[in-house]
């Protein structure tokens, strides 16, 4: 496999980037919090991609993976600012986001900002404000506390090693809330969430559906598919949809 290529961000960020040509829309992973463009998502696309011709971008925002800086000192807004540079930087034309998880809210970010650069989009347990409504909302008093006295607080989680949550990450991502205010997404979307899924609730999924516009939108639930979306059959779902959007869109 080739070597990934870095691209510097206004912000002065490097990020770390696998692009493959081909003809467009061109789709866009946008992983999940404190995954990489190395996850089996990413990789499976990008060899789906190939042998279909299509042009994809896979990249780390910066604290993740090969990308500069460190997970706790990023936060929801700076993997927007990173994923717009990336889109804007790396691609042509309109594009297909497939955000995953955290990914998920980033693609709803890019929707919001550029809704004339979507031809359509796929999410996979889409994590929209899970800052405010799934960490702050679920902290203890003694949590809060130690947030504010120490500046972070590290949380278990069922996928990896406990997350530092800094307050910088919970003070930013009031700023980047996509359930509280209108969201129309006037293009083709596609919402796949499992029902295993401890990270992401079907809640939470079927608010997102309940809250978004658009004319054409969909949510499907997988029994028993956990947050990862990852196995064969989940794998060949996500394909389902992109080439359901696509069709629309070529």
């Amino acid at each position: 496999m080739s070597d990934s290529q870095t691209i510097e961000t206004p912000q002065g960020r490097t990020l770390a980037y696998h692009l493959t040509e081909g003809r467009g829309p061109c789709v866009v992973f946008l992983g999940g919090l404190k995954s990489d463009m190395e996850g089996t998502k990413a990789l499976f696309l990008e060899d789906w991609a190939r042998k279909e011709g299509r042009a994809f971008l896979r990249f780390d925002y910066s604290g993740h993976g090969q990308s500069s800086g460190t997970f706790e000192q990023g936060c929801i807004g700076d993997w927007a600012e990173d994923t717009a540079a990336a889109v804007a930087s790396l691609t042509s034309g309109p594009i297909v986001p497939v955000g995953s998880s955290m990914g998920g809210w980033q693609a709803l970010l890019l929707a919001r900002a550029q809704p004339d650069i979507i031809a359509g989009l796929v999410t996979i347990a889409a994590a929209p404000d899970f800052t405010e409504d799934g960490w702050w909302a679920g902290f203890t008093g003694d949590q809060k506390r130690e947030l504010k006295d120490e500046g972070q607080v590290a949380l278990p989680s069922d996928y990896m090693e406990p997350y530092i949550v800094t307050q910088r990450m919970i003070e930013d991502g009031r700023n980047q809330l996509v359930l509280r205010t209108p969201l129309d997404l006037p293009f083709p979307v596609r919402f796949l969430q499992g029902t295993a899924d401890t990270a992401v609730s079907v809640a939470t999924a079927v608010q997102l559906l309940d809250h978004a516009t658009g004319p054409d939108m969909q949510l499907k639930l997988v029994k028993d598919a956990d947050h990862r979306f990852s196995d064969g059959p989940c794998l060949g779902l996500i394909v389902d949809a992109l080439d359901e959007v696509l069709a629309i869109s070529d």
